[in-house]
């Protein structure tokens, strides 16, 4: 809990002047608790009961004047509450988003399901909860204080009688509170515990089938239902503690104030007195410590449970900013070095497999590719070809061997760092709402408009750009196809200025003719490239191809491999049906 307070309380400070705000227009809405019961026991005494009726209405004036004025600054304070609580929500989810990137991307890292929960659904809690923190807690202080005031200065002694259970029936409340964080925290790792293992159950789906692992799998969920239930019922009960204590600190000022009503009159207190000091706990004592039970109770304890799950997840800085990638060296050698020139990609003995019993993907896998080389990459589907583009990226961690960019172990290389290594295009091309300006400097910011236009004129993106409106036209990835948004990801690879490009099937929804030209730019493009190929005519282009075949890797020119490889001969008679595969040879009829 202390990272919960650190955090809230850095917050607040951030953020004086709106407080400051909040806290002015605060004391302005607390004005008609602070005059109701003086108020109303003038109109009382010095107009109803003494026979005037327009004094007393004149009083009950003044009264609704207060009202409207409270009501008008009650407004006020929503704008100033909204100018603390939604830049706080910025910097929070700005702290998972990075924490989730970081943990996806760094080497051997993976990304974590529960991510999207705490940016959505959890995140949303921290901001209302915080908000309803504020809001309960600022009137508490200004409504209930307000009413006791206004109690003290019309009657003292009433005011003891009312303050003394009000004060039992906060202390039962916050004796209770630590209690009531512990099962609090206990109901949302149960929802987070039961959201994972039902997504785990759920993608697969089809190896518990095949495996016949259905109740197996089922009694996991079922005990993440239960342990949820378990925990949502303890805080149901957690509630009970919450009704002692209203019942301790707002009612029983009232019942006291009744019981010694007599006694009160007997000192020389008025009727209108006696009204108003009831009006002062009914209408502010009372809804005050509700409300403050309520909000602590019930959002207070979201708010505290839920930042501290995301927060050890992702700590927050001390300083709370997020590392300049500029400032980050990388552990171990440098990826350049003055002389040496070691290769752009050193693959060396290296063995990878989805599990600790599964068959290696990778066996003892070696590969050497020099400044400028363009490499294919080929093979029957599940032959590891995405898994090496991974590998290669810094995505994944060998079982066994090394991967070195430039001469730097890619494991060795922080993040920061070894994104300005390399860059991989997958499959399925991210491309994000804004400017088509805005997508193409995601990798390059300081790109100008002419290096832009060069590169959407280098790999045949101008007719797509000009459809879009130029460089400040706008991006709407849901109204592009799978093509246009390639081809976007496909610029914006080659204006980065990472010497390494892995492009993992990322032309495949372009046609036959754009296809070639952005590979042929990216081959022009100094670096090294490495192409995951699902078309033939990738192959053709390369200066080298990779065959992935089971133990077997192969690694030579086009010619090479069709002399060499039989399974280049089959992809290739597959493809483009213009080599024949050895088996369909050997049954046709002499």
């Amino acid at each position: 809990m202390s990272g919960v307070r650190r955090v809230t309380w850095r917050a607040l400070r951030a953020r004086r002047r709106e407080l400051a705000a909040l806290g002015g227009w605060s004391l302005v809405e607390s004005l008609p608790a602070l005059l109701a019961g003086y108020l109303v026991a003038r109109a009382v005494d010095e107009g109803f009961l003494a026979g005037r009726l327009l004094n007393g209405l004149a009083w009950l004036g003044v009264l609704a004047v207060a009202v409207l004025v409270g009501a008008a600054a009650t407004g006020r304070t929503y704008r100033s509450l909204g100018a603390v609580v939604e830049p706080f929500r910025d910097e929070v989810a700005a702290q998972v988003v990075r924490g989730a990137l970081r943990e996806a991307t760094r080497a051997g890292g993976r990304p974590d399901s529960a991510a999207v929960t705490r940016l959505t659904h959890q995140m949303e809690i921290v901001r209302d909860t915080f908000a309803g923190l504020l809001m309960v807690t600022r009137g508490f202080l200004f409504s209930a204080g307000a009413a006791l005031l206004g109690l003290l200065a019309l009657a003292p002694v009433a005011a003891a009688l009312a303050a003394a259970p009000l004060l039992a029936g906060l202390v039962v409340f916050l004796a209770a509170l630590p209690a009531m964080v512990t099962h609090q925290r206990a109901y949302v790792r149960a929802g987070e515990q039961l959201g994972q293992s039902a997504a785990t159950a759920l993608a697969g789906h089809r190896d518990v089938l095949a495996c016949g692992a259905q109740t197996r799998v089922t009694a996991e969920v079922a005990r993440g239902v239960s342990a949820q239930a378990a925990a949502e019922r303890m805080l149901a009960r957690m509630a009970a503690i919450r009704s002692l204590s209203l019942g301790v600190g707002g009612w029983l000022p009232l019942l006291v104030l009744m019981v010694t009503a007599p006694w009160l009159v007997e000192r020389g207190l008025t009727a209108g007195a006696v009204l108003g000091a009831l009006i002062y706990v009914s209408t502010g004592l009372q809804p005050a410590l509700h409300t403050l039970v309520q909000g602590l109770g019930g959002g207070g304890l979201r708010y505290a449970v839920t930042l501290e799950n995301i927060l050890r997840t992702y700590p927050v800085a001390d300083d709370q900013r997020p590392a300049t990638p500029a400032a980050r060296a990388p552990r171990g050698r440098p990826p350049t070095g003055p002389a040496g020139h070691p290769p752009a990609v050193e693959v060396r003995g290296l063995t990878f497999g989805y599990g600790p019993q599964a068959r290696p993907v990778l066996r003892n896998f070696s590969l050497t590719l020099a400044d400028r080389d363009h490499l294919a990459v080929v093979g029957p589907s599940g032959a590891g070809k995405s898994t090496l583009a991974a590998l290669l990226a810094g995505l994944v961690s060998p079982q066994a061997g090394t991967v070195q960019l430039a001469g730097a172990p890619v494991a060795a290389v922080e993040p920061a760092v070894l994104a300005r290594m390399r860059v991989l295009v997958p499959q399925e091309a991210y491309v994000f709402t804004g400017s088509l300006a805005d997508n193409l400097r995601y990798l390059r910011p300081d790109a100008d408009d002419h290096t832009l236009e060069a590169a959407i004129d280098a790999l045949g993106a101008r007719p797509l750009a000009t459809r879009l409106g130029g460089l400040g036209g706008p991006v709407a990835p849901a109204l592009l196809s799978a093509g246009e948004r390639q081809l976007i990801a496909a610029v914006r690879a080659w204006l980065a200025p990472a010497p390494l490009v892995v492009l993992d099937e990322a032309t495949c929804h372009l046609d036959p003719a754009l296809e070639a030209r952005v590979e042929a730019a990216f081959a022009r493009r100094s670096g090294s490239l490495v192409v995951i190929a699902h078309r033939i005519s990738s192959a053709l282009r390369a200066g080298r191809v990779l065959v992935l075949d089971g133990d077997e890797p192969v690694v030579g020119t086009h010619e090479q491999l069709v002399a060499r490889s039989a399974t280049y001969r089959m992809l290739v008679g597959c493809w483009d049906g213009s080599v024949v595969p050895p088996q369909a040879a050997s049954a046709r009829p002499g």
